[in-house]
């Protein structure tokens, strides 16, 4: 006849503990590495008599250049250190409009910038255009044909340099070169 062994006193305190640190920060957890800001301390114990809200626990900022903070970057419970509002990415260098080509990756997506380009010989333009990867935080919704606007940053990956910044959503479809 075998019984079954109660779990050590000190273990259900420390899971308990830690689920409670968890439940302070209710960060969203679907990667299998533990999802954290790193300004925000996690293991934080609360002062008896004192009660923080969880909107204090969480870090965001401005990216400057006049574009306004998203609402669901403020209010959300995503962590991305790759986000220009919620991350350690600051924006600087050029920043463009283009369309969105592709969403088909996680946090990244394919944006069309389409340009003149001058011909000296002739003295016209000619029409061109280059595909960039963009990351996009879990604070935009985009689908293809949106326009969004980007912004150059510190490479994020091996391909990876522009970041969205605001997104324009789209009724029609604008893959094409219909700029002008």
């Amino acid at each position: 006849q075998r019984t079954m062994a109660t779990p050590a006193p000190q273990a259900t305190q420390a899971a308990a503990a830690m689920k409670q640190a968890q439940d302070a920060t209710a960060y969203e957890q679907v990667e299998r590495a533990y999802q954290k800001q790193t300004p925000i301390f996690a293991g934080r114990t609360r002062v008896v008599g004192k009660k923080i809200a969880a909107s204090k626990l969480r870090f965001w900022r401005d990216a400057g250049l006049g574009f306004k903070t998203p609402r669901e970057a403020i209010e959300g419970t995503y962590v991305d250190k790759k986000c220009p509002f919620t991350g350690n990415v600051s924006i600087r260098g050029h920043v463009f409009r283009a369309v969105v080509r592709s969403n088909k990756m996680k946090r990244t997506i394919i944006v069309r910038r389409d340009y003149l380009h001058f011909i000296h010989k002739y003295n016209r333009y000619e029409k061109r255009h280059r595909n960039i990867p963009v990351h996009c935080s879990p604070c935009f919704s985009v689908e293809e044909g949106d326009q969004v606007i980007i912004g150059q940053c510190r490479p994020l990956s091996k391909t990876v340099r522009f970041n969205v910044l605001k997104v324009m959503k789209s009724s029609e479809n604008k893959k094409m070169f219909n700029k002008f």
